[in-house]
């Protein structure tokens, strides 16, 4: 065997390069460059690709894309080029027991009532969608229908309880003859507090393929069950105080952080959470940098509106822990005191991913880890990087404004864009046929125009 050095070729056998070879590689070098030069125009660049440095490669950095009149831009793939959906609002007058959710079982609870607190947004929404531009009032035309109930507040005022609230749904869908066509898939519920849809104790029976409104993502029942699907159902922004988001003057004006007293804070009760808990144990052994009093809502020490936002951003940083449920309204609260939200909910859902790039405009910690050492690494953020993720903020906290479609943002203009990725041209269920001229008839083979309730529902 020879002891030589054996040399391996990358080719088993070399050919000489003739010109015809060299033209042939020229050409593919041009071809290459071409069709690269083509693709990369085809994508736009994404907002948050940024260098090492974390500075942004190009001149002006969005934690979400607009165009040059100021409105958002969805991604294309999955949305389309432009908003073009009809919805159909049920009317409280046209189905047996719609009122009831609406204002219960004596019609006693006011509307107005309803529309205060970080529940309002089941008010909001069946308002802004009454006069939305993308509103039919023929059911045949519509793209999806909009199912309206304010039960959270209804509930909470005593106008129905749980049992009544599960009846009274099942009355009305029952009544739905384009809710039993699609299996219920083209209709909207809204459930604006951390229980979500299990407010409505058969959510599992009757709309689990229905889209759900809601700002909580984790929220299960007793058998562990959670009603949020993240491919069907849309997250959306806590209703933040009006005067907090109105145009012009606000009831509290952010502070610069040269002059805020703390830190950090949260405010809120304890509910027996551990992560609050360990907060307000925090907040004792690190009272200079972390203010957190347990939040009364009644007596001399209850805090006012205004009040509440002065303490909220006296400080530099929002922490926002985990409660009942993973979501907190003190996280959108914060991008309006201009403080930097501090999520402490491992299992939160937030709303809009596909548009709005969360690590530019907030933090989020381990909820394991909430101690002296979330505090040091805090305190080791320089001011102006605070300020770098405070004016991003700025720039999306529009949308979790519940203002007109129409605005060039809001939340609604979002919600809409969302509802249109659920559109669907052909509708069917387990309960619907169709035949060989078209027409959709039901099990009994009655078509579907002359469907009469009340109908048996799954």
């Amino acid at each position: 065997m020879s002891n030589k050095p054996r040399v391996f070729s990358a080719h088993p056998h070399s050919t000489s390069c003739t010109r015809t070879h060299q033209i042939g590689a020229l050409i593919l070098i041009t071809a290459t460059f071409f069709f690269t030069r083509l693709f990369d125009q085809s994508f736009p660049p994404s907002p948050c690709n940024l260098n090492h440095d974390g500075s942004s490669q190009h001149v002006n950095l969005h934690v979400a894309k607009t165009n040059g009149g100021g409105h958002l831009l969805w991604p294309e793939r999955g949305y389309g080029s432009h908003l073009s959906l009809k919805i159909y609002v049920y009317d409280e007058n046209e189905i047996d027991g719609l009122k009831d959710l609406l204002y219960g079982r004596d019609g006693t609870v006011s509307t107005n009532a309803c529309l205060k607190g970080q529940w309002g947004s089941q008010v909001k929404i069946h308002r802004l969608l009454l006069g939305s531009r993308f509103r039919t009032r023929k059911k045949e035309e519509a793209d999806l229908f909009f199912v309206p109930a304010y039960v959270k507040c209804v509930r909470m005022l005593g106008g129905l309880n749980d049992k009544e609230i599960n009846q009274t749904y099942v009355q009305v869908l029952s009544q739905m003859p384009y809710f039993r066509r699609s299996g219920g898939r083209d209709h909207i519920f809204v459930f604006p507090s951390g229980a979500g849809a299990h407010l409505f104790r058969s959510w599992a029976i009757y709309i689990n393929r229905s889209i759900i409104l809601t700002p909580e993502g984790d929220r299960t029942d007793k058998k562990d069950t959670s009603a949020f699907n993240t491919w069907k159902d849309i997250i959306i922004p806590g209703n933040v105080d009006d005067g907090m988001t109105k145009t012009g003057a606000t009831i509290s004006q952010p502070l610069p952080l040269s002059k805020r007293k703390y830190l950090a804070n949260y405010f809120g009760r304890a509910q027996k959470k551990v992560g609050r808990l360990k907060l307000i144990e925090l907040a004792k052994q690190y009272g200079d940098k972390l203010e957190c009093p347990e939040l009364q809502f009644s007596g001399p020490n209850k805090l006012g509106r205004v009040e509440y936002f002065q303490h909220l951003g006296n400080a530099k940083f929002c922490l926002a822990p985990r409660g009942e449920s993973s979501w907190t309204l003190r996280f959108y609260e914060s991008f309006f005191v201009e403080c930097v939200p501090v999520i402490l909910s491992d299992q939160v859902e937030l709303p809009f991913q596909n548009v709005i790039d969360y690590t530019q405009i907030s933090i989020k910690w381990p909820s394991t880890l909430i101690g002296s050492e979330l505090l040091e690494y805090l305190a080791s953020i320089p001011d102006e990087v605070i300020e770098g993720m405070v004016a991003r903020g700025r720039q999306v906290r529009c949308l979790w404004v519940y203002a007109p479609d129409s605005e060039p943002c809001s939340a609604m203009q979002a919600v809409m864009w969302e509802l249109q990725r659920k559109v669907r041209q052909f509708h069917h269920s387990a309960e619907t046929f169709w035949l060989h001229n078209g027409s959709i008839v039901n099990r009994n083979l009655v078509e579907f125009t002359n469907w009469k309730p009340p109908m048996p529902l799954p």
